[in-house]
């Protein structure tokens, strides 16, 4: 019956391993997401890592120990089972969330584009193009940006149209001063609109700056050393599918002409290593972003 005992004391550390791979992938799953900054959960998230690390020796020390119960084997076979299955459940409900979140930010967007005939699937076409610009980003230019926080970004650059008039929103022709004052607020009511999600707090800048101009000159008048390099991303992405998509009060331009008229703007209204990056991506890829208009 040693034997048995055994097999399970090595089986359940086995196990405790798979476990504890499956919460550090977990942990960097989670890293710099929209929950990163939320000290209880970077606590919990230590907490169980430890929890598990411990387990890991305990199995090694009675398995060297050679200590001869059966029982023992079998408790501590069971507990890495339900370790497992515990770690696993939560894994598939934090992911799940995840989705279901993300499908009600595309819901709310779509309400934001039914305001306005002129952003139908513009702030998805925003999103697909400012990961496109992260997957060419240098790794050293990653630092405080995520894919996944950059996509909520992205998805929502635009959502404070919502509280600007319809009548500005769907004006056929150029906007008058106050109309355009109006106009140039809507990043300011984003983040009033996404405020009550704490989840959200480390974005909200990135959104707020997306219409800043590296000479100072943007909606609030940032200077270019306060703008976030996610902002920059979001601003670059901005630009092109804002010329490319057609408009009731224009048509779309090239690939090649927003290229153009990308590169003039670069270094004062836009970031020119921004642009630099974006332009050296193939144009498949870039027009790839639009299949899905």
């Amino acid at each position: 019956m040693f034997w048995i005992g055994q097999t399970l004391i090595l089986l359940g550390f086995i196990f405790q391993i798979c476990n504890l791979i499956i919460d550090i992938r977990f942990i960097l799953y989670k890293k710099n997401s929209i929950t990163e900054g939320k000290t209880h959960n970077r606590f919990l998230d230590l907490l169980i890592l430890g929890m598990v690390c411990l387990f890991c020796v305990v199995y090694l020390i009675i398995f060297f120990k050679q200590i001869q119960s059966i029982w023992v084997g079998i408790l501590l076979f069971a507990g890495a089972c339900f370790v497992t299955t515990v770690l696993l459940w939560i894994y598939t409900l934090t992911k799940g969330i995840r989705e279901s979140a993300f499908s009600i930010s595309k819901t709310l967007i779509g309400i934001v584009e039914a305001r306005d005939p002129n952003l139908n699937g513009h702030s998805l076409h925003v999103q697909e193009l400012a990961l496109l610009i992260y997957k060419y980003l240098p790794v050293g230019m990653h630092k405080g940006i995520s894919a996944e926080n950059l996509k909520y970004a992205a998805l929502f650059h635009d959502v404070g149209k919502l509280g600007i008039p319809e009548a500005i929103l769907n004006k056929p022709g150029k906007l008058n001063d106050e109309e355009w004052e109006q106009m140039r607020r809507h990043p300011e009511i984003s983040v009033k609109i996404l405020k009550p999600l704490s989840s959200f707090d480390f974005i909200r800048n990135w959104i707020l700056y997306h219409h800043e101009r590296m000479d100072g000159k943007g909606y609030l008048s940032i200077p270019k050393e306060q703008i976030p390099v996610a902002a920059r991303i979001i601003s670059v992405a901005d630009t092109y599918s804002a010329i490319t998509m057609a408009r009731s009060y224009k048509p779309g331009r090239s690939y090649e002409e927003a290229i153009a008229i990308i590169k003039d703007v670069a270094g004062s209204q836009l970031d020119k290593e921004i642009v630099d990056i974006f332009c050296s991506i193939p144009k498949d890829e870039v027009e790839g972003c639009a299949i899905h208009l």
